[in-house]
């Protein structure tokens, strides 16, 4: 909970409703905020199932904890769910009469917090972090579409907006909007926990995905794929870790296939448990629809595991093909077989496992993050 000197704060930190897929980011954005700001005031929104225990210690003592429950079937009760939990953040901003400036960390729509910021003469900055993905998966439901036009405006109505790169402005629709985004990412690595502790060399001959098993993510062309690459590399084994409303499809996919012996579907992955199981892959596939900078991109890379991705996103940004990794023109299940059969037979393939982890290493410590943020504060 904040203390008494939270309100001195010259400015803070809010999020949308945040599952557990957001937690971390979040955690990692305020850790780089504090760095600028130490009495950084902070309004974290979560689910009902997700615990905020990386906030709640002595580390983040200024945080005002909100509970968002979205779990009902209810289209009705979801709605007032959404919009209570803006009303909570509304009324929370009025307790920091100081901020001049308030961060709106991937805004779902916040419409009441933004509405209220502005008639309390606020700057706001809205942090685009992970993707437009929610557009894609939301957009059948009535509350994503809400969500969505609601979002469209904030963005009209803010005074600046962050993404993780150039590249994106076009891809997220964002050119008209293009005088006032600034380029930054939340993105740092801890090197000790993600690091080589496999040799490439010593690896089992095993490929995989790992994240969420959802249409956005491209992994049920990846699960398509794989008849024709297992029936050219028939040592071969699969790792698709994760899970989401695709998992079903997946298994069904697999077993028609008659491959289902050679893939191994362990469920979700915890995030202590990923640099063990990327330390045994020799090809991460990332065949992405949208993304903006993925975290397991970088955590394997700095594991030393060569990641086969779209070009999407800032993907582009950190992978150069042939060099620090491997870029695919898209992701049928033709492509994603003709591309991983290529990268398996590169004879570089462990020296770009080497680039990628380098660049990495010097290109995402937490100080180059904290860098970028303070140039942040310094063009507004």
């Amino acid at each position: 909970m904040r203390n008494s000197d939270t309100n001195t704060s010259p400015f803070g930190v809010l999020s949308c409703p945040m599952g557990g897929g957001n937690i971390q980011p979040f955690i990692n954005l305020v850790s780089l905020l504090r760095q600028v700001c130490p009495n950084l005031a902070v309004i974290a929104v979560h689910d009902e199932h997700t615990s905020l225990n990386g906030l709640e210690n002595n580390d983040f003592p200024n945080v005002s904890e909100i509970i968002h429950h979205s779990e009902s079937t209810s289209t009705l009760s979801r709605i007032c769910s959404y919009f209570g939990s803006q009303v909570k953040i509304s009324i929370k901003l009025l307790e920091y009469p100081q901020n001049n400036l308030w961060i709106f960390y991937i805004d779902n729509g916040l419409i009441l917090p933004m509405i209220t910021a502005k008639l309390l003469r606020k700057n706001i900055l809205i942090v685009l972090g992970g993707s437009q993905e929610r557009e894609v998966h939301l957009k059948g439901s009535r509350i994503g579409r809400v969500a969505n036009t609601l979002a469209k405006i904030n963005i009209r109505l803010c005074n600046n907006i962050v993404v993780y790169s150039p590249t994106l402005i076009s891809e997220w629709n964002l050119t008209p909007y293009r005088h006032k985004i600034l380029i930054a990412h939340r993105h740092f690595l801890d090197f000790t926990t993600f690091t080589v502790t496999t040799p490439y060399h010593d690896r089992p001959n095993l490929i995989g995905y790992i994240g969420r098993l959802s249409a956005e993510k491209g992994v049920q062309h990846f699960a398509q794929a794989l008849p024709a690459i297992l029936s050219n590399h028939q040592d071969l084994h699969v790792l698709i870790g994760g899970d989401g409303q695709l998992k079903q499809e997946i298994e069904a996919s697999l077993q028609e296939g008659g491959i289902a012996a050679h893939v191994d579907l362990p469920g979700w992955i915890s995030h202590e448990e990923l640099p063990k199981y990327l330390n045994q892959l020799r090809l991460l596939v990332l065949p992405s629809y949208t993304e903006g900078l993925p975290n397991i991109m970088l955590e394997a890379m700095a594991c030393g595991t060569p990641v086969l991705a779209t070009p999407v996103g800032a993907i582009p940004d950190v992978i150069w093909d042939g060099e620090t990794g491997f870029i695919m023109e898209n992701n049928s299940p033709e492509c994603i077989a003709r591309n991983v059969m290529r990268v398996l037979s590169d004879p570089d393939l462990e020296g770009i496992a080497e680039r990628g982890r380098a660049f990495v290493e010097r290109e995402f410590t937490f100080e180059k993050a904290v860098e970028r943020w303070k140039g942040i504060f310094g063009e507004i």
